[in-house]
């Protein structure tokens, strides 16, 4: 190769650097960067440009579902000295309020961190935002959805649990079928509101056999219905429920941490869903946002993994990540909620009035 091509090739990779640089810099130039400017921030500087930013804004506003949220959110605080504003409430009660905000153009979120469906539902609503952490790709790929607008950062993975003191290890049902023993008369709880496992477990044993088998199940032995999985938890902890079929894996994880005497099981294939994070497409304060955003795909994520939750990072939990779950489908549980809703109430909770 000539001096002249020599020269010419050095000139193109200054040139195509120099608009790498330009890009991975083009919100901190401009001088009124955008909601969507700094949740797509890449390169080198982008950490320090947003903790420069989120240290000028001085505040975060999330609305939450999950338990652990507030002890990430101090965490977060801590590391960075952000003030967080928190506001926690049922899945439906916080997808209800941001609409609702939204639509009378009160933009004062920044994040939400709810259940999968309902965070499909703010996507519909075209509420949020991309945010181009770099940390997505340390993730599982099925914990992100094709339209990138919200992101799962843990897995609430459905199982059955029991009171080691009322029930030995070898007497456990190994099908729902099981269930019908007379044994398990007056020892049967689950959740008020687990209607996406109901369906997930229906789609394996058929909408009319499984319907009649859980109707004879409680027809048989009954079932105390009970609203909050870490209420049932600790009834099986007691001993007054001595076997759950719907807690989250980290219920009775934890409870046996403290000394309780409750183990978990899986009667079928485990049931999952994803717990998860999004921005709002109008945040007041989007340096803040995108730092807490990469601050849950990083530090919250050994946090989470501490706590017995199941983190969507591929760097914990592998054991049970790689265990054979059956994932329900948020655009279904959306689309299908009403139906879905009146099977459970049908089959569990009608019975009660």
């Amino acid at each position: 190769m000539n001096k002249s091509s020599v020269k010419s090739c050095v000139a193109v990779l200054f040139l195509s650097l120099n608009f790498l640089i330009a890009v991975s810099g083009f919100a901190q130039s401009k001088p009124n960067p955008s909601v969507a400017d700094i949740a797509l921030l890449q390169g080198p500087n982008r950490l320090q440009t947003l903790i420069d930013g989120a240290k000028k804004e001085g505040q975060l506003n999330i609305y939450v579902v999950h338990t652990a949220l507030p002890g990430m959110a101090a965490a977060f605080t801590k590391k960075y000295g952000i003030k967080v504003n928190l506001w926690r409430a049922s899945s439906e009660n916080v997808l209800q309020r941001i609409v609702t905000e939204a639509r009378a153009g009160r933009n004062e979120l920044d994040i939400v961190q709810n259940n999968a469906p309902e965070m499909e539902a703010l996507h519909r609503e075209k509420l949020l935002q991309q945010v181009n952490s770099p940390y997505l790709n340390d993730l599982l790929p099925r914990a992100i959805p094709a339209h990138k607008e919200w992101v799962g950062y843990s897995i609430e993975m459905y199982v059955q649990a029991y009171n080691t003191g009322k029930i030995k290890k070898e007497d456990l049902p190994k099908t729902y079928q099981d269930l019908l023993d007379p044994k398990w008369k007056g020892k049967l709880g689950i959740e008020q509101g687990d209607e996406a496992w109901f369906a997930a477990v229906l789609q394996e044993l058929g909408q009319e056999k499984g319907t009649k088998l859980f109707k004879d199940i409680i027809a048989t032995n009954d079932i105390s219905v009970r609203k909050g999985h870490t209420l049932l938890g600790n009834m099986v902890a007691s001993g007054e429920v001595p076997l759950a079929l719907t807690l989250y894996s980290y219920n009775p994880d934890q409870m046996k941490d403290k000394g309780a005497p409750v183990e978990r099981f899986n009667i079928a294939q485990p049931i999952a869903q994803f717990q998860t994070l999004g921005m709002l497409q109008k945040a007041p304060h989007p340096y803040a946002a995108a730092l807490f955003y990469d601050f849950m795909l990083t530090d919250a994520q050994q946090m989470l993994a501490d706590e017995h939750d199941i983190a969507t990072s591929k760097k914990f939990d592998t054991e049970q990540k790689n265990a054979s779950m059956k994932f329900i489908d948020p655009a279904a549980a959306l689309d299908q909620d009403e139906k879905w809703h009146q099977a459970y109430d049908d089959v569990f909770v009608k019975r009660m009035k």
